[in-house]
């Protein structure tokens, strides 16, 4: 795999990765930031678009901010299951760290951070 493009629309505080231009993908919404561009049936990540970047790679006063992957939910089981396991590889995890939040009593939630040195780089 070479080198993703990256390109950054700073009107529209968008970041877009493409690890395979040009080539046709499904979109899965990660959550209202995050959009995971697939190749189904080959299993593999075409992409990633963050909208209001400068928002998700902002760090909060006691470190790097973390978000719930609650497009998951709304996704099928096989859909899930795919953006999960793609989450877990590069490109994909050089760019997204994949962590859960567990409130006592309930079923972990999948959430994230921005690996921001890799990314703000590419937004300056």
């Amino acid at each position: 795999m070479s080198n993703p493009v990256v390109m950054y629309d700073e009107p529209a505080d968008t970041l877009y990765i493409s690890f395979a231009p040009g080539e046709p993908a499904v979109g899965l919404e990660l959550n209202d930031h995050v959009l995971l561009r697939v190749d189904r049936e080959r299993r593999r990540a075409i992409g990633i678009t963050f909208f209001s970047f400068s928002h998700l790679a902002m760090r909060s006063d006691i470190g790097p901010r973390s978000f719930p992957l609650s497009g998951l939910e709304e996704l099928s089981p096989e859909l899930r299951e795919l953006a999960l396991e793609l989450l877990h590889v590069p490109p994909v995890s050089e760019y997204l760290v994949l962590s859960a939040y567990s409130p006592a009593g309930r079923d972990a939630i999948p959430i994230t951070l921005l690996n921001a040195d890799k990314l703000v780089s590419h937004a300056a």
